[in-house]
């Protein structure tokens, strides 16, 4: 499983993110961010008193980040189809607390970049720092063309702060009656061959290709 500090360098090579909590009316607001910092506690954001986003963070405790990395744009073939480039996604979800001010000293004396944040709130003292301190989340990295490798994705999810996460990929059942219909509908090589038949959590991509062809209805959906 991923470490605290793996999520983190994932993040930091994305550079910013799309922050994203409930605005306390029914609706949803996002903002581009980044996290300044990882501990043992968590993962480190800060923003200002005076913005919706802190009122936020502090009213609901929760915050969704996710982020793309790519090494160039989506371009489109004559047909109109994209043509992705090799590229990852990353996003987690969970819960938020502010630090004190004490808080933020202390661990100042021993990370760099908590001096930075303590040069920030000398320099706008309405500075917050809060940790997303129980999480989960996924790393999905995609290679759709399959030009670094013979599989087009691989998916890891995680938790910390002892949240728990969903493995992924759909699931066959023993209903499977082995016929291999899911195997010639599935583009992920993701299936495995057997009695019953099964999928890879980490290459599958959850289309329903699978779901939707098998005759003995063995797959199980998600989304239903």
């Amino acid at each position: 499983m991923m470490t605290i500090e793996d999520v983190y360098r994932k993040f930091d090579e994305i550079g910013c993110c799309s922050f994203a909590t409930p605005d306390g009316h029914g609706g949803v607001e996002a903002r581009i961010a980044h996290f300044f910092a990882y501990g043992d506690e968590g993962l480190y954001l800060r923003t200002m008193d005076v913005k919706p986003f802190y009122r936020q963070l502090k009213e609901s405790g929760r915050l969704a980040v996710c982020g793309e990395r790519t090494e160039a744009k989506v371009v489109f073939d004559e047909d109109n189809l994209p043509l992705f480039k090799p590229g990852y996604q990353m996003r987690v979800s969970g819960e938020v607390r502010e630090l004190s001010m004490v808080e933020v000293e202390a661990k100042a004396a021993h990370d760099r970049n908590f001096n930075v944040a303590v040069h920030d709130i000398a320099k706008y003292p309405e500075t917050r720092v809060l940790v997303l301190h129980r999480f989960h989340g996924e790393l999905y990295d995609y290679d759709y063309a399959m030009a670094r490798r013979d599989h087009k994705l691989y998916r890891e999810r995680f938790a910390f702060g002892g949240d728990t996460f969903e493995e992924p990929g759909l699931r066959i059942t023993d209903s499977c009656i082995a016929c291999g219909t899911c195997l010639e509908g599935c583009s992920f090589k993701a299936i495995v061959p057997g009695e019953p038949y099964t999928i890879l959590g980490e290459r599958c991509d959850e289309c329903g290709n699978c779901y939707h062809v098998c005759p003995a209805g063995a797959v199980e959906g998600k989304g239903r």
